[in-house]
């Protein structure tokens, strides 16, 4: 019959949408579906690589999951540092903790990533569209995936090196009260408090958080600088969605984080011959808030979804001198998404035993950005209109095909069509899966880099978007009884009218960004309740002149052993952190007109954690950061803190 499509792990194809819809609906899922019994394990599917949540054995593409198991086990306190264990993820963060945090993907620049928390899109219009990762903080986190390659053909601009999906938890059936309470090096305190409460029909989950601490200079301190430069954060958190009938469900999610970070100048250093940190007076407070709301209706017995949704950002700073304190500048980005898709799924036995989903879906969203400070005013918005369309095939229960298009329209410059390709096919005797994708991607002009934002850059009006157009092929092989798992992934993509800065105007540079590479990634059970995960990535990249693309080191590579004993009582984790030779460059005058390049050492960052759980309610853990006390660069002459240690405990009720 036309819809009696089995569902995938012989979940019925209804419960299948409602509890995995996709991406967009991690935000709200049904808790009423999430209670049955026969509901698959999220762990198990990617809710990013496809409009559809998907298992893994069926995605082409290539994509890493972190959950949040795995978040607690290493006592992580923000995002990026799970994310260094990511194959072809670089982490480039200018200083210690609370100073700005870029991730590149694959070779790509910092704002060629599409970053998602729970479903709403929070790159910065005011930020040159990256997004800052230094004021996520990691309590809540449920889950995070990696999305590797070109995938502006579903999620449209700044997508070229790929897509970070962050998906917080939801609450859980009954009432539930958690907390957290963290002192450590530098003077540091932190913590978390988080009720949540499930029925039948609805689920509400609300929190806090917040840290404290003196931090260390940002500046080396080889350069005489001794200033420490403390960081604050706090976080308020609420998500929640209710089942108004059997077919629909409304949902929604709020983030509000408020900051304060001490900073350093940048400034010329006689002492070295060229621009570097120096210590300074001053500081930088700002406000993120991250909101959506959506209605998701499912009809047809489940095999016909619609979601419709709204989210909207407001990322603010003020740059101030302090003593007395004065604000020298200020920066607002402000992004406002409607969005809406639709999905029909359905089966054909007899042709191919084959299974089909058809996806359209059209998202409209205007970013503006605001600057004032006492050389220049900037205030300027765009408004663009994408239509998305996707077709997913599966054939035989082993051959998974997807196919995606996408065109955007956009009030400043040309209109853009990309689109995607993926493949994967399963030896299920052998255990093998062999997997490709080819993608193309684009990253439209930020509004700065358009218009300026200083009385010395004006910008360009009539900038291209970056184009972008990459493949990449492996195959993972299961082994030792399934104990074992290794992915072999080569990657290649080109970047062409990259947009660089020219005297006071900015540029499409002719010719091609070439990038390519292995990505490796292994995980080993060699006895039960002990885990060795390991990556490696090989990047090699030049701009179009040839050139070594700064801050993308060749080679990366990580390690984390995690092992549970006391019947899961006690659990230990190492990780193994390797960021190899890589480039950056500094102003060599004053008047910041020539530059140069410089290599920065290697390093390698050694965590150890540790956790024991005193009673089913109440766990006591630490951690040490930076065991070997290493001097870390990922920004020439931004220091990171030497050999930390933390302990606190966790309570729940």
């Amino acid at each position: 019959m036309f819809f009696s499509r089995p569902s995938r792990e012989g979940v019925p194809p209804q419960r299948f949408v409602a509890v995995c819809a996709g991406f967009f609906v991690a935000a709200g899922i049904s808790p009423a579906a999430a209670q049955d019994d026969d509901v698959i394990e999220l762990p198990e599917l990617s809710v990013t690589a496809n409009l559809t949540a998907t298992p893994l054995t069926e995605v082409g593409s290539a994509v890493t999951v972190i959950t949040g198991e795995e978040l607690k086990q290493q006592n992580i306190h923000d995002a990026t540092e799970a994310l260094r264990q990511v194959p072809g993820v670089i982490v480039n963060a200018a200083g210690p903790r609370g100073q700005f945090t870029q991730l590149r993907i694959r070779g790509s620049e910092g704002n060629q990533t599409k970053i998602f928390v729970d479903g709403i899109p929070v790159n910065d219009p005011a930020r040159g569209s990256e997004f800052d990762f230094a004021h996520l903080l990691a309590d809540n986190i449920e889950r995070i995936e990696v999305l590797r390659g070109p995938q502006s053909a579903l999620y449209g601009s700044d997508a070229i090196g790929g897509v970070v999906n962050i998906i917080t938890r939801r609450a859980e059936p009954g009432t539930h009260l958690t907390g957290r309470l963290e002192a450590g090096s530098h003077k540091t305190l932190s913590g978390n408090a988080t009720i949540g409460t499930a029925g039948a029909n609805y689920d509400f989950l609300a929190g806090a958080s917040g840290v404290r601490t003196d931090g260390v200079s940002v500046a080396d301190e080889r350069l005489g600088n001794r200033e420490d430069d403390g960081y604050e954060n706090g976080t308020l958190f609420a998500k929640g969605g209710v089942d108004v009938t059997d077919w629909l469900n409304l949902s929604g999610v709020a983030r509000y984080t408020r900051l304060r970070t001490d900073l350093d100048s940048e400034g010329f250093l006689p002492s070295v011959g060229h621009t570097g940190p120096l210590d300074s007076n001053q500081d930088m407070k700002g406000d993120q808030l991250f909101t959506r709301a959506q209605a998701k209706v499912t009809l047809l017995d489940g095999h016909w979804e619609q979601l419709a949704g709204i989210s909207y950002t407001d990322q603010n700073r003020d740059y101030r001198d302090l003593d007395p304190t004065t604000v020298t500048s200020t920066y607002e980005g402000e992004r406002l998404q409607f969005d809406y898709r639709s999905t029909f799924m359905f089966d054909t036995p007899a042709i191919a035993n084959a299974g089909h989903t058809l996806t359209f879906g059209v998202e409209r969203g205007e970013d503006s950005a605001v600057s004032d400070s006492a050389w220049s005013s900037f205030d300027r918005s765009i408004t663009s209109t994408g239509f998305i369309g996707q077709y997913q095939l599966s054939l035989f229960e082993d051959l998974s095909l997807t196919a995606g298009l996408r065109h955007d329209l956009n009030d400043v410059f040309e209109d853009a069509t990309t689109y995607r390709l993926t493949g994967a096919y399963n030896f299920r005797q052998t255990g093998t899966k062999l997997h490709a994708s080819y993608g193309t991607g684009v990253k439209n002009p930020t509004l700065f880099e358009l218009y300026g934002y200083t009385n010395t850059y004006r910008g360009n009006p009539d900038l291209e978007p970056e184009e972008a157009k990459g493949f990449d092929v492996g195959v993972t092989q299961a082994f030792w009884a399934n104990r074992a798992s290794l992915d072999v992934t080569y990657f290649n993509q080109e970047i062409s009218d990259l947009i660089t800065g020219s005297g006071q105007s900015s540029i499409n540079q002719p010719g091609e960004s070439k990038i390519d590479g292995v990505e490796v990634a292994l995980t080993v059970e060699p006895i039960d309740n002990l885990t060795v995960t390991g990556s490696y990535t090989y990047t090699d990249g030049e701009d179009p002149t040839g050139d070594e693309l700064i801050r993308r080191p060749q080679n990366v590579a990580s390690l984390v052993v995690n092992y549970a004993f006391l019947q899961g009582r006690a659990n230990v984790n190492v990780s193994v952190d390797y960021n190899g030779e890589q480039k950056d460059w500094v102003w060599t005058d004053a008047l910041y007109v020539n530059r140069e390049t410089l290599t920065l050492d290697p390093y390698t960052l050694v965590d150890v954690a540790a956790s024991y759980d005193i009673t089913d309610n109440t766990q006591i853990y630490g951690r040490v950061e930076n065991l070997l006390d290493e001097k870390a660069y990922d920004q020439w002459g931004y220091d990171r803190e030497g050999v930390s240690a933390y302990a606190g405990v966790r309570l729940t009720f």
